[in-house]
């Protein structure tokens, strides 16, 4: 059964950081690219960032290029997304994706980011 685990989420200021897991189970992680997505309330959900499947080919979102991380352990199969500057239109529910059509309706139960002073 295939399985991608959100954690990491939280309060934070504007101006600070968190740092987003996903933890995959049930499929080969290494051998898929994967990409982290988010869904503000009231707004469809958005890329925000993809990884290929060795870790050396990454993409962002215009909104969070220069900002965000994306990094994978394919030894620990886990992605992960570091935030930094954040700011409180990233407010969202973050989820994690593998990026294959055989895993395309299979979604974590996402991890709530929040961004406010």
């Amino acid at each position: 059964q295939v399985q991608f685990v959100e954690s990491g989420g939280g309060l934070v200021q504007p101006g600070g950081s968190l740092r987003l897991s996903c933890a995959v189970s049930g499929l080969i992680f290494s051998g898929y690219s994967m990409g982290w997505y988010r869904q503000a309330p009231g707004k469809q959900r958005e890329f925000v960032a993809t990884i290929s499947s060795s870790g050396s080919i990454t993409n962002y979102a215009d909104s969070v290029k220069g900002r965000f991380t994306i990094s994978r352990d394919n030894t620990k199969n886990t992605m992960y997304l570091q935030m930094n500057n954040l700011k409180p239109e990233d407010t969202a529910v973050y989820y994690c994706k593998a990026l294959h059509p055989t895993w395309s309706n299979y979604w974590g139960q996402g991890t709530q980011v929040t961004v406010s002073s």
